[in-house]
Protein backbone atom coordinates (compact mmCIF):
# COMPACT_ATOMS: atom_id res chain seq x y z
CA UNK A 1 0.00 0.00 0.00
CA UNK A 2 2.94 2.53 0.82
CA UNK A 3 4.27 1.51 -2.66
CA UNK A 4 0.93 2.94 -4.15
CA UNK A 5 0.46 6.02 -2.02
CA UNK A 6 4.01 7.13 -3.18
CA UNK A 7 2.77 6.32 -6.64
CA UNK A 8 -0.05 8.72 -6.38
CA UNK A 9 2.59 11.87 -5.37
CA UNK A 10 4.43 11.57 -8.51
CA UNK A 11 3.56 14.13 -11.31
CA UNK A 12 2.53 12.06 -13.98
CA UNK A 13 0.30 10.25 -11.80
CA UNK A 14 -1.42 13.23 -10.75
CA UNK A 15 -1.17 14.91 -14.27
CA UNK A 16 -3.35 11.46 -15.67
CA UNK A 17 -5.45 11.71 -12.31
CA UNK A 18 -6.52 15.09 -13.62
CA UNK A 19 -6.54 14.12 -17.56
CA UNK A 20 -8.98 11.42 -16.42
CA UNK A 21 -11.19 13.80 -14.50
CA UNK A 22 -11.84 15.95 -17.83
CA UNK A 23 -12.03 12.87 -20.12
CA UNK A 24 -14.74 11.15 -17.42
CA UNK A 25 -16.73 14.31 -17.59
CA UNK A 26 -16.76 15.52 -21.33
CA UNK A 27 -17.09 11.81 -23.22
CA UNK A 28 -20.49 11.14 -21.52
CA UNK A 29 -21.97 14.49 -21.85
CA UNK A 30 -21.21 13.95 -25.68
CA UNK A 31 -22.56 10.33 -25.74
CA UNK A 32 -25.40 10.96 -24.25
CA UNK A 33 -26.83 12.69 -26.99
CA UNK A 34 -25.26 10.05 -29.34
CA UNK A 35 -26.95 7.42 -27.50
CA UNK A 36 -30.05 9.58 -27.99
CA UNK A 37 -30.15 10.10 -31.78
CA UNK A 38 -29.29 6.04 -31.44
CA UNK A 39 -25.78 6.96 -33.37
CA UNK A 40 -23.67 5.62 -30.52
CA UNK A 41 -20.92 3.71 -32.50
CA UNK A 42 -20.25 7.21 -34.10
CA UNK A 43 -17.40 7.67 -31.36
CA UNK A 44 -15.76 4.68 -33.03
CA UNK A 45 -16.06 5.87 -36.39
CA UNK A 46 -14.79 8.98 -35.36
CA UNK A 47 -11.84 7.47 -33.85
CA UNK A 48 -11.14 5.88 -36.83
CA UNK A 49 -10.58 8.29 -38.58
CA UNK A 50 -8.87 10.31 -36.33
CA UNK A 51 -5.64 7.85 -36.41
CA UNK A 52 -5.16 9.25 -39.99
CA UNK A 53 -5.06 13.07 -37.63
CA UNK A 54 -2.56 11.54 -35.01
CA UNK A 55 -0.09 9.98 -37.93
CA UNK A 56 -0.05 13.28 -39.75
CA UNK A 57 1.38 14.61 -36.36
CA UNK A 58 3.90 12.43 -36.14
CA UNK A 59 5.07 12.81 -39.96
CA UNK A 60 4.95 16.33 -39.35
CA UNK A 61 6.37 16.36 -35.89
CA UNK A 62 3.66 18.91 -35.13
CA UNK A 63 1.21 17.89 -32.08
CA UNK A 64 -0.62 14.63 -32.59
CA UNK A 65 -3.34 15.41 -30.31
CA UNK A 66 -4.45 19.08 -32.61
CA UNK A 67 -3.85 17.11 -36.01
CA UNK A 68 -6.15 14.76 -34.54
CA UNK A 69 -8.87 17.42 -33.63
CA UNK A 70 -8.26 18.32 -37.44
CA UNK A 71 -8.94 15.56 -38.91
CA UNK A 72 -11.29 14.19 -36.32
CA UNK A 73 -13.74 17.03 -37.07
CA UNK A 74 -13.36 17.00 -40.87
CA UNK A 75 -14.26 13.32 -40.67
CA UNK A 76 -17.42 13.85 -38.24
CA UNK A 77 -18.70 16.69 -40.59
CA UNK A 78 -18.24 14.47 -43.55
CA UNK A 79 -20.53 11.61 -41.51
CA UNK A 80 -23.37 13.65 -41.01
CA UNK A 81 -23.35 15.35 -44.62
CA UNK A 82 -23.12 11.30 -45.35
CA UNK A 83 -26.16 10.65 -42.81
CA UNK A 84 -27.95 13.43 -43.73
CA UNK A 85 -28.51 13.02 -47.34
CA UNK A 86 -29.68 9.38 -46.46
CA UNK A 87 -28.38 7.53 -49.67
CA UNK A 88 -28.78 3.81 -50.10
CA UNK A 89 -24.82 3.40 -49.59
CA UNK A 90 -24.66 5.62 -46.96
CA UNK A 91 -23.32 2.87 -44.99
CA UNK A 92 -20.99 1.81 -47.51
CA UNK A 93 -19.33 5.59 -47.65
CA UNK A 94 -19.33 5.45 -43.66
CA UNK A 95 -17.24 2.42 -43.98
CA UNK A 96 -14.83 3.09 -46.31
CA UNK A 97 -14.44 6.22 -44.49
CA UNK A 98 -13.65 4.76 -41.18
CA UNK A 99 -11.24 1.71 -42.75
CA UNK A 100 -9.60 4.08 -44.52
CA UNK A 101 -8.72 6.47 -41.70
CA UNK A 102 -7.40 3.55 -39.64
CA UNK A 103 -5.38 2.24 -42.61
CA UNK A 104 -4.37 5.79 -43.76
CA UNK A 105 -2.58 6.30 -40.42
CA UNK A 106 -0.84 2.90 -40.14
CA UNK A 107 0.54 3.58 -43.66
CA UNK A 108 1.53 7.24 -42.70
CA UNK A 109 3.00 6.37 -39.00
CA UNK A 110 5.16 4.00 -40.78
CA UNK A 111 6.44 6.87 -43.72
CA UNK A 112 7.36 9.24 -40.12
CA UNK A 113 10.02 6.49 -39.53
CA UNK A 114 7.71 5.87 -35.86
CA UNK A 115 6.97 2.15 -34.60
CA UNK A 116 4.10 0.64 -33.95
CA UNK A 117 4.42 1.29 -29.69
CA UNK A 118 4.40 4.78 -30.38
CA UNK A 119 1.01 4.47 -32.42
CA UNK A 120 -0.50 2.02 -30.00
CA UNK A 121 -0.21 4.93 -27.47
CA UNK A 122 -3.18 6.32 -29.12
CA UNK A 123 -4.97 3.53 -30.88
CA UNK A 124 -5.39 1.75 -26.36
CA UNK A 125 -4.16 4.94 -24.56
CA UNK A 126 -1.27 5.68 -22.49
CA UNK A 127 -2.50 8.00 -19.80
CA UNK A 128 0.32 7.70 -17.79
CA UNK A 129 2.58 9.38 -20.28
CA UNK A 130 0.26 12.43 -20.52
CA UNK A 131 2.44 15.76 -20.91
CA UNK A 132 2.16 19.11 -18.84
CA UNK A 133 0.74 20.26 -22.42
CA UNK A 134 -1.46 17.68 -22.97
CA UNK A 135 -3.25 17.96 -19.52
CA UNK A 136 -3.97 21.55 -20.30
CA UNK A 137 -5.12 20.76 -23.81
CA UNK A 138 -7.28 17.74 -22.44
CA UNK A 139 -9.16 20.82 -19.75
CA UNK A 140 -9.53 23.07 -22.44
CA UNK A 141 -11.21 21.47 -24.73
CA UNK A 142 -13.16 19.43 -22.32
CA UNK A 143 -14.22 22.41 -20.53
CA UNK A 144 -15.85 23.80 -23.67
CA UNK A 145 -17.36 19.97 -24.26
CA UNK A 146 -18.85 20.01 -21.14
CA UNK A 147 -20.28 23.97 -21.41
CA UNK A 148 -21.87 23.35 -24.75
CA UNK A 149 -23.23 20.28 -23.92
CA UNK A 150 -24.99 21.36 -20.57
CA UNK A 151 -25.84 25.40 -21.64
CA UNK A 152 -27.43 23.84 -24.92
CA UNK A 153 -29.21 20.97 -23.63
CA UNK A 154 -32.73 22.11 -24.60
CA UNK A 155 -32.20 22.47 -27.85
CA UNK A 156 -29.57 19.72 -28.28
CA UNK A 157 -32.49 16.91 -26.86
CA UNK A 158 -35.06 18.54 -28.96
CA UNK A 159 -32.71 17.97 -32.40
CA UNK A 160 -31.90 14.63 -31.30
CA UNK A 161 -35.12 13.62 -29.57
CA UNK A 162 -37.57 14.90 -32.44
CA UNK A 163 -36.12 16.51 -35.09
CA UNK A 164 -39.54 17.87 -37.25
CA UNK A 165 -40.76 19.40 -33.93
CA UNK A 166 -37.61 21.02 -33.74
CA UNK A 167 -37.68 22.24 -37.22
CA UNK A 168 -41.47 23.57 -36.49
CA UNK A 169 -39.72 25.54 -33.25
CA UNK A 170 -37.50 27.02 -35.54
CA UNK A 171 -34.32 25.64 -34.62
CA UNK A 172 -31.67 25.02 -37.00
CA UNK A 173 -31.38 21.63 -37.89
CA UNK A 174 -28.03 21.23 -39.65
CA UNK A 175 -26.26 23.57 -37.74
CA UNK A 176 -27.32 21.22 -34.12
CA UNK A 177 -26.36 17.73 -36.04
CA UNK A 178 -23.17 19.40 -37.12
CA UNK A 179 -22.35 20.74 -33.88
CA UNK A 180 -22.90 17.28 -31.91
CA UNK A 181 -20.83 15.44 -34.45
CA UNK A 182 -17.96 18.17 -34.20
CA UNK A 183 -18.60 17.96 -30.47
CA UNK A 184 -18.05 14.28 -30.59
CA UNK A 185 -15.10 14.54 -32.90
CA UNK A 186 -13.47 16.67 -30.30
CA UNK A 187 -14.45 14.13 -27.53
CA UNK A 188 -13.20 11.49 -29.10
CA UNK A 189 -9.28 13.24 -29.18
CA UNK A 190 -9.53 14.09 -25.65
CA UNK A 191 -10.07 10.58 -24.75
CA UNK A 192 -7.62 9.13 -26.99
CA UNK A 193 -4.88 9.27 -24.12
CA UNK A 194 -7.18 7.99 -21.71
CA UNK A 195 -8.78 5.41 -23.39
CA UNK A 196 -7.23 4.68 -26.67
CA UNK A 197 -8.98 5.85 -30.42
CA UNK A 198 -10.43 2.21 -30.70
CA UNK A 199 -11.70 2.11 -26.65
CA UNK A 200 -13.42 5.55 -26.82
CA UNK A 201 -16.30 4.89 -28.30
CA UNK A 202 -17.05 2.77 -24.45
CA UNK A 203 -16.65 5.66 -22.62
CA UNK A 204 -19.16 7.77 -24.47
CA UNK A 205 -21.81 4.91 -24.21
CA UNK A 206 -21.23 2.82 -21.44
CA UNK A 207 -21.87 5.45 -18.55
CA UNK A 208 -25.12 6.97 -20.63
CA UNK A 209 -26.34 3.16 -20.86
CA UNK A 210 -25.53 2.97 -16.84
CA UNK A 211 -27.66 6.11 -15.83
CA UNK A 212 -30.59 5.10 -18.06
CA UNK A 213 -30.98 2.46 -15.55
CA UNK A 214 -31.22 4.28 -12.67
CA UNK A 215 -32.91 7.81 -13.86
CA UNK A 216 -36.16 8.36 -15.85
CA UNK A 217 -35.44 12.14 -17.31
CA UNK A 218 -33.17 13.42 -19.69
CA UNK A 219 -31.40 16.06 -17.50
CA UNK A 220 -30.98 13.56 -14.59
CA UNK A 221 -29.31 11.23 -17.30
CA UNK A 222 -26.83 13.17 -18.71
CA UNK A 223 -25.70 14.02 -15.41
CA UNK A 224 -25.50 10.74 -13.67
CA UNK A 225 -24.10 9.84 -17.00
CA UNK A 226 -21.29 12.53 -16.95
CA UNK A 227 -20.86 11.50 -12.96
CA UNK A 228 -20.38 7.77 -13.71
CA UNK A 229 -17.88 8.16 -16.25
CA UNK A 230 -15.95 10.09 -14.40
CA UNK A 231 -15.90 7.21 -11.52
CA UNK A 232 -14.85 5.12 -13.85
CA UNK A 233 -12.33 6.71 -15.61
CA UNK A 234 -10.34 7.40 -11.88
CA UNK A 235 -11.66 4.26 -10.15
CA UNK A 236 -9.85 2.41 -13.41
CA UNK A 237 -7.08 4.74 -13.47
CA UNK A 238 -6.15 4.10 -9.71
CA UNK A 239 -6.96 0.53 -10.47
CA UNK A 240 -4.46 -0.22 -12.63
CA UNK A 241 -1.93 1.33 -10.65
CA UNK A 242 -2.77 -0.48 -8.09
CA UNK A 243 -2.65 -3.63 -9.81
CA UNK A 244 0.62 -2.87 -11.52
CA UNK A 245 2.58 -3.54 -8.59
CA UNK A 246 1.68 -7.00 -9.28
CA UNK A 247 1.23 -7.15 -12.92
CA UNK A 248 1.68 -4.66 -16.19
CA UNK A 249 -2.05 -3.56 -16.42
CA UNK A 250 -2.97 -0.67 -18.76
CA UNK A 251 -5.13 1.91 -17.95
CA UNK A 252 -7.22 2.33 -20.80
CA UNK A 253 -8.74 -1.11 -20.80
CA UNK A 254 -9.49 -1.20 -17.34
CA UNK A 255 -11.22 1.90 -17.44
CA UNK A 256 -13.92 0.38 -19.75
CA UNK A 257 -13.84 -3.09 -17.78
CA UNK A 258 -14.80 -0.76 -14.59
CA UNK A 259 -17.14 1.00 -16.81
CA UNK A 260 -18.98 -2.14 -17.77
CA UNK A 261 -18.83 -3.44 -14.15
CA UNK A 262 -20.83 -0.63 -13.31
CA UNK A 263 -23.72 -1.39 -16.08
CA UNK A 264 -23.60 -4.72 -15.08
CA UNK A 265 -24.50 -3.69 -11.51
CA UNK A 266 -26.76 -0.89 -12.46
CA UNK A 267 -28.78 -3.45 -14.88
CA UNK A 268 -30.99 -5.59 -12.40
CA UNK A 269 -31.29 -2.35 -10.14
CA UNK A 270 -33.13 -0.91 -13.34
CA UNK A 271 -35.14 -4.05 -13.85
CA UNK A 272 -36.20 -3.57 -10.23
CA UNK A 273 -37.14 -0.01 -10.54
CA UNK A 274 -39.04 0.15 -13.67
CA UNK A 275 -41.18 -3.11 -12.31
CA UNK A 276 -41.69 -1.33 -9.40
CA UNK A 277 -43.11 1.47 -10.88
CA UNK A 278 -45.23 -0.36 -13.37
CA UNK A 279 -46.99 -2.04 -10.11
CA UNK A 280 -47.59 1.39 -8.87
CA UNK A 281 -48.90 2.62 -11.75
CA UNK A 282 -50.16 -0.18 -14.50
CA UNK A 283 -52.52 2.06 -16.19
CA UNK A 284 -51.86 5.59 -17.07
CA UNK A 285 -54.52 8.20 -15.26
CA UNK A 286 -57.21 9.47 -17.30
CA UNK A 287 -58.98 12.71 -16.03
CA UNK A 288 -62.74 12.33 -16.35
CA UNK A 289 -64.26 15.15 -18.06
CA UNK A 290 -66.46 17.64 -16.04
CA UNK A 291 -70.30 17.96 -16.17
CA UNK A 292 -71.87 21.39 -17.05
CA UNK A 293 -75.16 22.34 -15.56
CA UNK A 294 -76.90 24.33 -18.32
CA UNK A 295 -80.22 25.95 -17.37
CA UNK A 296 -81.89 27.02 -20.37
CA UNK A 297 -81.74 25.97 -24.80
CA UNK A 298 -81.82 28.51 -26.59
CA UNK A 299 -82.56 26.56 -29.63
CA UNK A 300 -86.18 27.18 -31.39
CA UNK A 301 -87.82 24.00 -32.27
CA UNK A 302 -89.42 23.56 -35.69
CA UNK A 303 -91.92 21.67 -36.69
CA UNK A 304 -91.41 17.65 -37.55
CA UNK A 305 -87.31 18.37 -37.47
CA UNK A 306 -86.99 14.75 -36.38
CA UNK A 307 -85.19 15.36 -32.88
CA UNK A 308 -84.28 11.92 -31.68
CA UNK A 309 -86.28 11.44 -27.83
CA UNK A 310 -84.01 10.32 -25.25
CA UNK A 311 -85.13 8.95 -21.80
CA UNK A 312 -83.03 11.19 -19.15
CA UNK A 313 -84.34 10.45 -15.42
CA UNK A 314 -87.99 10.67 -15.03
CA UNK A 315 -88.34 13.15 -18.20
CA UNK A 316 -87.87 12.71 -21.84
CA UNK A 317 -84.75 14.70 -23.48
CA UNK A 318 -84.73 15.46 -27.39
CA UNK A 319 -81.50 15.45 -28.87
CA UNK A 320 -80.52 17.00 -31.99
CA UNK A 321 -77.65 18.36 -33.98
CA UNK A 322 -75.73 17.80 -30.52
CA UNK A 323 -78.24 19.53 -28.52
CA UNK A 324 -80.32 17.65 -25.56
CA UNK A 325 -83.83 19.55 -25.41
CA UNK A 326 -85.58 19.35 -21.61
CA UNK A 327 -89.21 20.28 -21.96
CA UNK A 328 -91.00 22.02 -19.04
CA UNK A 329 -88.04 24.46 -18.81
CA UNK A 330 -86.13 21.78 -16.97
CA UNK A 331 -82.44 22.12 -16.90
CA UNK A 332 -79.92 18.74 -16.99
CA UNK A 333 -76.10 17.63 -16.79
CA UNK A 334 -74.45 17.06 -20.22
CA UNK A 335 -72.86 13.72 -20.14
Amino acid sequence: MSDFLDLLGLPFMQRAIIAAVFTGLAAPAVGTYLVQRRQALMGDGIGHVAVTGVALGLLTNSSPTWTAVVVAVLGAVLIEVIRERGHTNGDVALALLFYGGLAGGVLLTGLAGQSAARLNQYLFGAITTTSPGDVIVVMVLAAVIVLVCVGLSPQLFAVAQDQEFARVAGLNIRFYNVLVAVLAAVSVTVAMRTVGLLLVSALMVVPVATSQQLTRSFRSTLGAAMVLGTLASVGGLLLSAYASTYARVAPGPTIVLVALAGFVVAWPVGVLLRSRHRLRRPFPVVEVAAHEVIDEHPHDHGKDCGHVAVQHGDHVDYVHGGHRHAPHGRHYDEH
